[in-house]
């Protein structure tokens, strides 16, 4: 069986501490929870448990918040599209090399028209 985490040791293992007093910000999860619906955290005796695979969505939520710099909205768009992140790449790479082209086609057509 997984074992579960509670809600201070999630915010440890996210790094979500104040840095003056290393206190866990349990708020901020607890605020997640409003936002997105696809967190689920048990509740027994009034304290939240969270199973290994709620501990990795919500790694993925902090990710595309934090380090990626999305909004709440713009990971909830993300989230419930459940595009794999390999194809969400796939699609990236591939917007980006037509763009690549078209930014090249354009470099010469700006230069036969200089002549």
């Amino acid at each position: 069986m997984d074992k579960f985490k509670n809600i201070t040791e999630l915010s440890k293992l996210l790094n979500l501490v104040d840095k003056n007093s290393k206190k866990p910000l349990n708020y901020i999860l607890r605020y997640w929870e409003k936002e997105f619906k696809q967190i689920k955290p048990k509740v027994i005796n009034n304290r939240r448990y969270y199973s290994s695979n709620q501990v990795k969505l919500i790694q993925k939520i902090k990710y595309l918040l934090k380090d990626k710099g999305l909004t709440v909205s713009g990971v909830k768009k993300v989230l419930n599209t459940n595009r794999n992140d390999l194809d969400y790449r796939n699609n990236l790479e591939d917007k980006t090399k037509s763009l690549l082209k078209k930014i090249n086609k354009l470099k010469k057509y700006g230069k036969k028209n200089t002549r």
